[in-house]
């Protein structure tokens, strides 16, 4: 099982002049649900070399015992500090993509053309991609082999507009994950903000908040497990 993790390389919050990227917590919660399986993992992003960590998700208040092995593993920082460049890959030889979120992707990943291409070659190809938190903004631009958006009928969740106020962050953030989804069709569904929430519908899996980043990978990893 070899499992493709798309992280962001942007690292600046709009013209706050505060520092954005990945949440910690969404790389490091998927990572040894992935890792702890038996699964191989390679880290990509659109500059490649060590992609941008959001300062924030690294403060007390947001440490997870995860986080903390995450941070204590030299062998996981190792393969952070070396993501391989987005354009490097394709979908083949992988059985799975998965996209953790920060704020960072929705100025970067979102705009990607290579990011689309893989979102769409990797379903196209029967293969399933998983998005949390802010990632599931990632898919604005992807679409079905017929043109149509695709999240377009699709049950889906992601940052809500009710958390990104929470976080001060609406006026900030170059769209609202959750209005973005909706505009483009999905059928986007939430539980209370910062609850873990998880929805899959055929290939395509996405995940509320960073609570969601863990049950968003074993929904996948049983994905792949019963395929």
């Amino acid at each position: 099982m070899k499992i493709l993790m798309v992280l962001t390389s942007h690292d600046t919050l709009g013209d706050t002049g505060r520092k954005t990227g990945f949440w910690l917590e969404e790389l490091a919660a998927p990572y040894y649900v992935f890792k702890d399986a038996g699964a191989e993992l390679v880290l990509a992003s659109p500059k490649g070399g060590r992609p941008p960590l959001d300062p924030k998700s690294n403060e007390p208040g947001f440490q997870t015992d995860l986080t903390r092995r995450f941070e204590a593993d030299g062998q996981a920082n190792a393969v952070l500090s070396d993501t391989v460049r987005l354009d490097g890959v394709t979908h083949d030889g992988f059985d799975a993509v998965f996209y953790p979120g920060g704020h960072g992707p929705l100025w970067d990943l979102a705009e990607d053309p290579t990011s689309v291409r893989l979102i769409e070659s990797t379903l196209q190809a029967g293969k399933p991609v998983t998005l949390v938190c802010h990632a599931p903004g990632v898919l604005r631009h992807a679409k079905t082999p017929d043109g149509a958006p695709l999240v377009a009928g699709k049950a889906v969740t992601g940052f809500t507009n009710t958390e990104e106020e929470a976080v001060g962050l609406t006026a900030v953030v170059p769209f609202l994950v959750e209005d973005e989804l909706k505009r483009n069709g999905g059928t986007f569904s939430k539980a209370g903000d910062w609850a873990p929430y998880v929805v899959a519908d055929g290939l395509l899996i996405t995940g509320q908040n960073p609570a969601s980043s863990g049950p968003a990978a074993e929904r996948l990893l049983a994905m792949l497990v019963s395929a």
